[in-house]
């Protein structure tokens, strides 16, 4: 009778056990699925549905890692040089704004180099550039963000999503991460230009250097 009472409570207690695991994965689970859903605020462009690239493509630069969509993540993977996405509908050339969460998850460089129109040039947004701390804008001048007056070092930790946010007005281009303000830049009467290993990036694209990135929540609004 003991020994029957005993497998009657250890199955009781092994119910109780698999109801809790399963309990916890299931609200992980749910967690997950709530990260990954997103609702463009009023007035802005999803620029990724979360599903597929529709919109973008692989950028050929010839040194590109793979590029995925998983579970509502756009992968960019580590290749030997940058590895991106571009875009390939219609962009504004001045007046807007981009929003998007990226992580580096492997390697030490930057993890987001968003390049973009300006009027009639182009520019790009740096973010854990020269080894993985430094935030600028590429080139001023002819000067990298490594050199130019917009570089700022910032910790930026790998499995860590970042918000970044740039604005590009007609004096000036401003750049965040999180809710800081990064960068403030006005650009009259100054020369904006691209380093040449991001040139496909135009006229607006998300690439990496010798990383591999995650981007979730891509969207843009006119200013």
């Amino acid at each position: 009778m003991k020994s029957k009472f005993n497998f009657i409570f250890l199955i009781l207690i092994t119910t109780i056990i698999s109801s809790c695991s399963s309990g916890n994965k299931t609200e992980k689970e749910k967690k997950d699925i709530v990260q990954n859903q997103f609702t463009v605020p009023e007035g802005g462009t999803l620029l990724f549905n979360g599903k597929d690239l529709d919109g973008w493509k692989i950028t050929n630069f010839g040194t590109e890692g793979p590029v995925q969509v998983s579970e509502g993540k756009i992968i960019i993977n580590m290749g030997d040089g940058c590895s991106g996405i571009t875009w390939t509908k219609d962009f504004p050339k001045v007046n807007y704004e981009i929003n998007l969460e990226a992580r580096r998850t492997v390697g030490n460089d930057f993890f987001c180099g968003l390049t973009f129109p300006v009027n009639n040039s182009y520019c790009s947004y740096i973010v854990g550039g020269w080894g993985g701390p430094v935030i600028g804008l590429s080139c001023i001048d002819g000067v990298d963000a490594g050199e130019n007056e917009t570089n700022t070092i910032m910790r930026l930790d790998k499995d860590v999503w970042y918000k970044i946010k740039l604005q590009v007005t007609p004096e000036k281009i401003i750049g965040w991460i999180d809710n800081e303000k990064i960068v403030d830049f006005n650009y009259t009467n100054r020369k904006l230009s691209i380093r040449p290993e991001v040139s496909l990036s135009k006229p607006f694209g998300i690439c990496t250097w010798i990383t591999t990135a995650e981007l979730r929540n891509i969207w843009m609004k006119d200013l």
